[in-house]
């Protein structure tokens, strides 16, 4: 038994500013990007608004760039990935038994460089130009001063910089954490799953978010300068930077929600987790491929080894197979309770296995050539960071609200947010595959009607229309929940890792005394104990 000293936290405006209690600059970093989150999803209403029917009705084509590539921006640097790190900051103490985060300094500082990066990027907005419109990869030569003049493409690159600066931090933070902070008996192979997502969550921040740094330092010289990206083997020198960024952040914006869903499973199932070791290499070997497929973004250009990459791309769905398999066997035999928690995390099975699916597709080079840069590319990417990251963000928000608040949240309002969120995301997004099949390309703000197009896309505007209703229940329901309290207890879904053995919410220094430490599900142990004896 481990007993751990208090520390008294400050509150009120200096508490927000100052606090190093990783709890409480977790759930600082979650407001802030579902703050961001809002401005981006307005920002893809007015967008869908546009592409109703053909013509420009609401918005002009620059505005709708700018309003493209800020919607991207928000999603990719300023919501998904920040807030998947931001469960990692407030769940991986203690999941380890940790008084602390590793380094709680220098996680305060991620959230400063966070915030104003993303007050950087939206600054744009301000300037006489109008916001960066040169698409939320910033390719060059799109992106030079040649082609995107003004202060606002400035902005961009320095709140893109400082933004991955502060997600370093964090993923620094979380794997010295995971290393060095385990409590007596936590060894490596008795992480719980949730947090080996986050360990290679953090390698491949560590890894690959420095090369986008190098990229947006590289680009500010080009726009000030020129000379660094020039002719047609800058343009690709440019790609091969940001896709070696931009590839593995797929897997940052996915892997916290990849664990969130299998800790879900394994509670709402009443089982012990199917798979454990293998669960644990298939992310490894996830990781590894991860940081090798760069390249398949850019097949339709010449100068890529289409072979290697495409092969790597598509080793991909061995790993991926095998975590899908774990979470199927997990639920099988098992007693399964559909709380909404539940409900999404199955609704992440369904709806990723559409984006991971059809990964194949876009992993393969001659079927890629058809779909590069149109909407069947679009609706691949959404279905696998909506239909799967979003859905398994949302299942950790349902399991772990109770935890962070002390509060629960309404299960009726939680299963009209998931009816929906299911109805709208495939509304908007299915119909995609068939406009990228008939040939509308991505990036654009109107089409001609002799294309045939405007029906799906109406259809998708109201899908869209569905999703922010959805984000509406949601917000009553956490609404209701914070006016109207009702005490979730310390542990009110039987939880199997250390997270539930303490308060909820949790105390400054996270515990008072920790069980004993036996496997990757340690309360799950203690139950089975009791129930033997």
């Amino acid at each position: 038994m481990t007993t751990l000293a208090p520390r008294l936290g400050r509150g009120g405006l200096v508490g927000i500013a100052g606090s190093t209690d990783h709890k409480r600059i977790a759930v600082r970093v979650a407001v802030t990007a579902g703050l961001f989150f809002l401005a981006g999803g307005v920002m893809a209403l007015l967008m869908r608004s546009e592409l109703a029917q053909p013509g420009l009705q609401i918005v002009s084509t620059g505005t709708y760039n700018a309003l493209f590539t800020m919607h991207g921006s928000t999603m990719i640097y300023l919501f998904v990935a920040p807030f998947g790190l931001a469960l990692g900051l407030y769940l991986v103490p203690l999941q380890v038994g940790a008084a602390e985060v590793a380094g709680p300094r220098w996680a305060l500082a991620g959230w400063w460089l966070y915030v104003l990066g993303g007050v950087s990027m939206y600054g744009g907005f301000l300037t006489r130009g109008g916001a960066a419109a040169a698409t939320w990869v910033g390719f060059d030569p799109l992106s030079n001063a040649v082609h995107t003049p003004g202060t606002g493409m400035d902005l961009w690159i320095y709140g893109v910089a400082l933004a991955t600066a502060g997600e370093l931090l964090w993923g620094g933070c979380l794997l010295a954490t995971l290393v060095r902070h385990r409590a007596p008996g936590m060894t490596m192979l008795r992480l719980p799953v949730f947090s080996w997502t986050i360990l290679v969550t953090a390698l491949m921040v560590l890894f690959a978010f420095p090369v986008l740094i190098v990229a947006m330092g590289l680009l500010w010289v080009e726009r000030q300068w020129g000379g660094v990206f020039t002719g047609g083997d800058g343009a690709v020198a440019y790609q091969h930077l940001f896709w070696f960024y931009g590839h593995p952040v797929v897997y940052v914006m996915f892997f916290p929600f990849v664990g969130a869903v299998a800790e879900a499973i394994s509670i709402f199932s009443g089982r012990r987790f199917f798979g454990y070791h293998a669960m644990v290499g298939s992310l490894l070997l996830f990781t590894s491929l991860s940081m090798s497929v760069w390249a398949h973004h850019m097949f339709a250009i010449d100068g890529v080894t289409v072979k290697y990459f495409s092969l790597t791309s598509i080793a991909l769905l061995v790993p991926a197979g095998v975590e899908y398999f774990d979470m199927i066997a997990t639920l099988w035999g098992g007693a399964v309770r559909l709380t909404t928690a539940m409900l999404f995390a199955l609704g992440f099975l369904v709806q990723f296995l559409i984006g991971g699916l059809t990964g194949i597709w876009v992993g393969s080079s001659v079927l890629d050539y058809h779909a590069n840069n149109s909407y069947f590319v679009v609706a691949h990417f959404h279905y696998t960071l909506f239909g799967g990251s979003f859905f398994g963000l949302v299942c950790a928000v349902y399991l772990w609200w109770p935890k962070v608040t002390g509060t629960l949240l309404r299960e009726g309002l939680g299963r009209v947010h998931f009816a929906l969120s299911v109805l709208g995301a495939n509304l908007t997004f299915f119909p995609m595959f068939f406009l990228g099949r008939d040939g509308m390309t991505r990036r654009i703000a109107d089409y001609p009607p002799s294309a045939g197009w405007g029906t799906l896309n109406l259809i998708e505007t109201i899908g869209a229309g569905f999703i922010a209703l959805s984000v509406l229940v949601f917000a009553l329901n956490v609404l209701v929940s914070l006016v109207v309290r009702r005490p979730a207890g310390n542990d009110p879904w039987g939880g199997h890792t250390l997270e539930w053995a303490t308060t909820s919410p949790p105390p400054r220094h996270n515990f008072d005394a920790l069980p004993p430490v036996r496997s990757f599900q340690p309360l799950l142990d203690l139950r089975e104990e009791r129930i033997g004896a």
